[in-house]
Order: structure tokens, then C-alpha cells, then sequence
């Protein structure tokens, strides 16, 4: 039998000039034999295979040859192809690589070393933490050279430093290119699974139908700006959002409020759940029977994944290491920041204006890194109010043309009643006014202040009840 003992390559692996101990405690850890064990479970049984490949890619391989036999097993393997020495032999010689897998011999001797194939899985996930703690050492010592290096600003250091860390337990799908045929695949996969949900949605639910209608639901790695002028209601949308995820889809959303307590945020949030009036909460103007209501909702709502911050003077640093973490302990869907112009980036900058449009760039690689939609809430200029009809356009952005374009979808929010409480009353226009890859198009939705939310306007033309109507105006 041939000997399974491994001695690492010298040409691939220097060595220092350091002892022989001091080498032995630098080698980045792995385990040849839990490698060799996985490899010769594939090759004595399919089943085998599939746990393997649920945990483990080729590049958690140390030993190079390691990873090049596994990519035969996998080519085979999703052609439906047998899998055995002989087979895979056969295949590393098509593509010239037998010799670098150390030839037939090696692959009848991975056979050998595991008397079942029963236990490839469970060896498989040995090979993943040995990786997972190749990249950790990797990760440090990229920091460690960061550190002492000094270029930059600190608090870019600190978020890269992050993104490194962040990076060794979720990397996934973060090569730099894939072929063509990898992306159709991927689309095509795209388009079964949308087959398959048979009308539901393939993002997140916004709780608004002609919207999820139009959107299928906000997607990962989205970018979405939602903007009005002040006292339309975007701080209470964008909370409907919130709800629609986590109460109602019990999809983890987290909330991260620069202009509002998280008192007040919650009180909107029973407000809205309860159909019982926010004047009648904030002055304690509460009866039994509304306490009853209150109670209900609370345990209706008690575990409900939505994660409100309220911290003062939040950095968008701080922002992304919370939704990082957010995104690794309780699988993350949404994210949502009111609002964009409060932020800060707790570092000099030569404009207001560059300062926003470097939080906009940052938000979007936000919702490409964690794969969810992020939702930034933001001002518009007062052009809109000099226009006769008062409606917002795009150019209204405030302090930033660069909004705009990063963004995904642009939603401007509209009350005419806002200006003249006569002229629609309790209604709203929800503008697409950007949809990248969508049309665009002005969805009504009826606005009910007195609750501190929106619902869909068809529903309550069809006489669907959402509480009592709405208070007369005050003043």
C-alpha cells in the first residue's frame, strides 16, 4: 500500500530560515488525513459525495492535489456521471491533470484510508474548519500589515479590517470573475425558483400590493432610496416596510434610526398593529379594553425579528460592523436607515455633498456584500414646493446627485393634503421614479395618520377596515 504520510511540497511552501520548530508552529493549519478521508468516501459511494460537497468547496482543500481530484469528482459528479478511481482517473487525463493528482496509484491509496464511506461528511467538516481557520490567519495577518502600515484614514482601516473578518466565515460566492456560462446558469436557476414560488414573492414582502406586484419584493443586494420632503411620511413607510418583513414574514430586518427614539419608534408600531389612534398612546389616554388590545399585540409581536438602533451620532462604520453581525447571528434580510442625511462619517471631509455621496457608494456595496436590500431614507430640496403641482421629481435629491445613481429604485413619497387639506385627503402617491431593471410607475396608497401608517388605497375603496377613519384635522 502506498504510504499516505504527507510531506508538503518545498517549491510550493519556502521555508524560512527559522528552526525546524518555529516552522512546524507556522504552518497554516489543516489535516491531510480528515483531507484524504473525504476524497476516498467520494470515491466509494455517491451519497458520500453529496455530503461532501455540502461542505466543503475545492478551495478548502490545503494540499493542492487534494483540490484538483475533488474538481473531477465534482465535474462527474454533476454530469450524473459514476464516480470511482477509475472514472476519475479517466477524467483527470482528459484534462491533463493525472499527474498533478499524483497519478492513479494516489487515487487507489485514498480508498484505503477509510474503511466506510458513512463518515465522509463528517470528515468533510473537519476540511471546511481547517479552512475557515486558514483564512482567520490570513485574514489577521492582513490586518496586522494594515495596522502597521497607517495609510488611510482610521476609520477606513477599521471597516477594512472588518470586511476582513466578516469576509472569512462569509465568502461565499466572492471570487473576483465566473464565466458566462456559470452566470446563465445562475439566471436560469433564477427563473425555475421564481417558477416554482408560483406568484409569491422572490424578495422581501413590502406589505403593499401594486408595489410587491410591481418589485416581486426587494431584492438582495438592492439599494433602495425612499424620499420626500419633511411630514409626508417616510420615516412611517418605511416602518411598514419593517413590519411587512418581520412581523408578518418573520424575516430579521433591522431598523436604524438617527431621527427618532426607539420609544417613539415603537410607539408607532403599536399604533399601527392595534388601530389604536397615537394621540390616545402618547397621552395615556388609554382604556381597558384598549389595554387588552395593546396586550394582544404585544404577544403577537413579542418575537418578531425587527432590530431597532437608536444609538446617537451612528457612524456608517458602525452601521455596516451591526449589519455584519446582524447578517452572521440572525441571517439578516433588510436593512433600513432614516435617514441619509443625518449620518455621519466621523472623519474630515471637504464637502457635505461628497461626504453623502460617499455614504450612497457605501450603502450599495452594503447590499451587494451582505446580499439584502438596504433602504436609506432621504430629504429632497425645496424645488418641489416652487412647482404649481408640487410634486417631487428625482432632481430633487438633496445634496447629492450621486444618490441617484447608485441607487436601484428611487421612491418619492406625496401627500397633497400635506399643502391643502382639502385636495385628496388621507391618500398618498408612492412615485417609482427609478427602477433599475422595472417600470416605473405612481402607486395611490391611502395614508392614515391618526395610525401611523400607509395601506393599500384599493383595499379601503373595497371597504377593508383598518381601524377607525381618520381624526379631523387639528388646529
Amino acid at each position: 500500500m502506498t504510504d499516505l504520510a504527507y510531506e508538503p511540497d518545498t517549491d510550493a511552501y519556502p521555508s524560512s530560515p527559522s528552526s525546524a520548530s518555529t516552522q512546524h508552529e507556522r504552518t497554516p493549519p489543516h489535516d491531510v488525513l480528515a483531507e484524504q478521508s473525504a476524497i476516498g468516501g467520494m470515491l466509494l459511494s455517491k451519497d458520500a459525495t453529496a455530503d461532501v460537497l455540502e461542505a466543503v468547496k475545492s478551495t478548502d482543500f490545503y494540499v493542492p492535489k487534494h483540490s484538483v481530484i475533488f474538481e473531477a469528482i465534482l465535474s462527474l459528479y454533476s454530469h450524473g456521471e459514476p464516480i470511482d478511481v477509475i472514472a476519475v482517473a479517466d477524467e483527470l487525463t482528459k484534462t491533463g491533470q493525472l499527474t498533478r493528482a499524483g497519478g492513479i496509484d494516489y487515487l487507489h491509496s485514498l480508498t484505503s484510508t477509510v474503511p466506510t464511506a458513512a463518515n465522509a461528511g463528517y470528515y468533510a467538516e473537519i476540511v471546511a474548519e481547517r479552512s475557515v481557520l486558514r483564512r482567520l490567519v490570513e485574514a489577521g495577518t492582513r490586518i496586522v500589515q494594515m495596522g502597521y502600515a497607517s495609510e488611510g484614514e482610521v476609520t477606513e482601516l477599521v471597516n477594512h479590517a472588518q470586511s476582513e473578518i466578516y469576509g472569512v466565515m462569509g465568502d461565499e460566492g466572492q471570487n473576483d470573475y465566473v464565466p458566462l456560462s456559470e452566470a446563465v446558469t445562475s439566471a436560469l436557476d433564477e427563473i425555475e425558483k421564481a417558477q416554482g414560488l408560483d406568484g409569491q414573492m422572490i424578495g422581501v414582502p413590502t406589505g403593499f400590493a401594486e408595489l410587491d406586484e410591481l418589485t416581486n419584493g426587494l431584492k438582495a443586494g438592492q439599494m433602495i432610496i425612499i424620499a420626500a420632503r419633511p411630514g409626508m411620511g417616510k420615516s412611517t413607510l418605511a416602518l411598514d416596510f419593517a413590519r411587512s418583513a418581520a412581523i408578518k414574514h418573520d424575516m430579521p430586518a433591522a431598523f436604524f434610526s438617527l431621527e427618532m427614539g426607539r420609544s417613539e419608534i415603537a410607539l408607532k408600531l403599536l399604533s399601527a398593529e392595534s388601530n389604536i389612534h397615537m394621540t390616545k398612546l402618547r397621552k395615556g389616554n388609554v382604556e381597558s379594553r384598549d389595554w387588552k388590545t395593546l396586550a394582544q399585540v404585544r404577544g403577537r409581536i413579542h418575537d418578531a425579528p425587527l432590530y431597532i438602533d437608536d444609538s446617537p451620532n451612528m457612524t456608517l462604520v458602525e452601521i455596516r460592523a451591526k449589519c455584519r453581525r446582524l447578517k452572521q447571528q440572525k441571517g439578516l434580510k433588510m436593512v433600513i436607515i432614516d435617514y441619509l442625511q443625518l449620518m455621519s462619517s466621523g472623519k474630515k471631509v471637504e464637502s457635505r455633498q461628497q461626504e453623502v455621496s460617499e455614504f450612497s457608494r457605501s450603502l450599495k456595496l452594503l447590499s451587494k456584500e451582505l446580499q439584502v436590500p438596504v433602504i436609506a431614507l432621504s430629504q429632497l430640496n425645496r424645488n418641489a414646493e416652487a412647482r404649481s403641482d408640487r410634486k417631487p421629481q428625482i432632481s430633487d435629491l438633496r445634496e447629492s446627485g450621486s444618490i441617484e445613481q447608485d441607487a436601484d429604485m428611487v421612491m418619492l413619497l406625496h401627500r397633497e393634503d400635506a399643502y391643502d387639506r382639502d385636495v385628496r385627503p388621507g391618500e398618498a402617491d408612492l412615485i417609482i421614479a427609478k427602477h433599475r431593471g422595472g417600470p416605473t410607475k405612481t402607486i395611490p396608497l391611502a395614508f392614515h395618520g391618526h395610525l401611523q401608517r400607509f395601506a393599500d388605497l384599493a383595499q379601503v375603496d373595497a371597504g377593508a377596515s383598518f381601524g377607525a377613519p381618520p381624526p379631523p384635522p387639528e388646529g
